[in-house]
């Protein structure tokens, strides 16, 4: 039977499903506009200085983390506010985030309309960074309220899964849209000329396509989808899985009775260390809720933060600075900074459908290194082997940007799984989890692009090398950082819980086994 409204035997309609996809366009296009275009921008059209470019993406990053904790704090509180009444409280909030994001980040990709030739960087820097922290509390704003919205339109674990897997399409063609707008216009630029600041329209037109695309799905989000209405708490399930590239929720530990010499646990058979895990602590509940304190006794923690914040770095500042290497360093017209991070994007894309084959062929901790090593070897063809006037330079930059787009989404994705696998069947404080994850990723992107921007050399004193050193050095050390984190998980079962200093929570999981599906749905 085809169900196109209310949900019948825990099916999500299509209505509620098309009207679902909707909801996050508009944060896409924004983030993938901010994250690839930001730094040209301000170097390249707005002619910031280095230091004050840095400054501003520390300061977005900074309000970005404690916006999602304020913001997720304080949405699941479930005031009785006069817009919660009216809309329930998770499209509210949402609907707040659509208001904040649409009057505040056109401002950021576009001049100063306060500005003279006489005032001081320091004058716009103030300007600017007010458009951004309204933009990032309302960017928060819509991305907790979207996804909190999937287990309140989702009953069950398959129609969870179907839901984040709709969102992270409508992610991908949202980026696409982006790109492929920023081209057309950049196309528009005459000859072999790079990025001036009188191609401020072309930015500025991409942004006004891709954020109009993304008002009219928000509106169409409020209007097709139907929530349940409350105003109360939200389900304590609210943050739901950051990624459809993860494994579904895990069970929880709740073991049979032996009743033979193969001991049974929910219907798969343990291990004789196992066994005797169970066995021999009957003082340690079979299923223990963690609290926030006791994750941080959790060596597990430290090392997996590592590898997570590692890839996001890793991303982040490739994402960043390759626009500004084509620029820059390569001098290569302007159209290149579209064409070369779709291919990125176009590669990552294509490597999460091998992502399952290669876990189940390797496990997690090694398709982790496999995925730094090419990340590696992507910065370092990107420093020694594109060379500013090569006439082949203008090919070997795709195949740069392929490397990276592969090397970063498979450590992506790995350190995604690894943190979903450490959670386990602890899905009360899941949120905390990531969230802290988050947080230190916004806090490494920030500080790192600002220490890079710090030590930035004025254009005419660069020996025409410094963006790919950068990306060599700062990625490159990324990527060897996750192979030591990756490395030291080796004699690690990665979700056993430790109680004290000699006894261990038998991990969620029925089995040990790390090569288990990354791909579920």
């Amino acid at each position: 039977m085809l169900i196109l409204d209310n949900n019948i035997n825990g099916q999500v309609g299509l209505k509620n499903k098309f009207g679902f996809a909707l909801g996050h366009v508009l944060n896409d296009v924004c983030a993938c506009m901010g994250i690839t275009y930001g730094l040209v921008f301000f170097h390249k059209v707005l002619q910031f200085n280095h230091m004050y470019a840095g400054l501003l993406v520390l300061i977005g990053q900074i309000a970005d983390g404690f916006a999602t904790v304020f913001v997720g704090i304080f949405s699941d509180k479930g005031d009785d506010l006069w817009l919660c009444d009216q809309f329930g409280q998770r499209k509210a909030w949402h609907l707040i985030g659509v208001v904040c994001v649409i009057i505040s980040f056109p401002f950021i990709f576009s001049l100063c309309l306060v500005c003279d030739e006489n005032t001081h960087q320091y004058a716009k820097l103030v300007y600017f960074s007010s458009f951004m922290l309204v933009f990032q509390f309302g960017w928060a704003c819509s991305q907790i309220s979207h996804l909190s919205a999937i287990p309140a339109l989702a009953q069950n674990q398959n129609e969870r899964t179907s839901l984040t897997a709709i969102r992270y399409s409508v992610t991908i063609m949202s980026q696409v849209m982006v790109y492929l707008t920023a081209w057309a216009f950049l196309s528009g630029i005459g000859g072999d000329r790079m990025v001036k600041p009188e191609d401020a329209y072309a930015f500025q037109n991409t942004m006004l396509i891709c954020i109009g695309v993304g008002f009219f799905a928000s509106i169409g989000y409020h209007v097709i989808t139907k929530l349940p209405y409350s105003n109360g708490n939200i389900d304590g399930d609210w943050l739901g899985p950051p990624s459809p590239l993860l494994p579904r929720p895990l069970p929880a530990l709740t073991p049979s009775p032996v009743q033979s010499n193969a001991p049974r646990f929910n219907g798969n058979t343990l291990d004789a260390h196992t066994e005797e895990a169970l066995t021999s602590t009957p003082n340690i509940e079979s299923s223990q809720a963690m609290s926030i304190f006791s994750w941080f006794k959790e060596y597990q923690l430290y090392q997996i933060a590592v590898i997570y914040m590692s890839s996001r770095f890793f991303n982040n500042i490739s994402q960043s600075y390759l626009p500004l290497f084509l620029q820059m360093t390569l001098k290569l017209h302007a159209t290149y900074i579209a064409t070369v991070p779709l291919a990125m994007f176009v590669s990552a894309f294509a490597t999460s459908f091998t992502m399952e084959w290669v876990n189940n062929k390797f496990g997690r901790k090694i398709t982790a290194i496999i995925g730094a090593i090419f990340g590696i070897f992507g910065c370092l063809w990107m420093r020694y082997g594109c060379i500013p006037g090569d006439p082949s330079v203008q090919y070997h930059v795709f195949f740069v940007a392929i490397l990276l787009g592969i090397g970063g989404t498979t450590m992506l994705v790995t350190s995604l799984s690894l943190t979903a696998e450490f959670i386990g069947s602890n899905t009360s404080s899941s949120a905390f989890v990531y969230g802290t994850m988050s947080f230190l990723d916004k806090l490494s992107t920030g500080f790192g692009v600002f220490f890079i921007q710090h030590f930035t050399p004025e254009f005419k004193s660069q020996n025409g090398t410094y963006y790919g050193e950068v990306i060599l050095y700062t990625c490159g050390g990324a990527g060897i950082l996750l192979i030591l984190g990756a490395v030291s998980l080796f004699y690690v079962n990665v979700g056993v819980r430790r109680v004290n200093s000699t006894t261990v929570l038998v991990p969620s999981r029925p089995d040990f086994n790390e090569n288990s599906s990354l791909l579920n749905g």
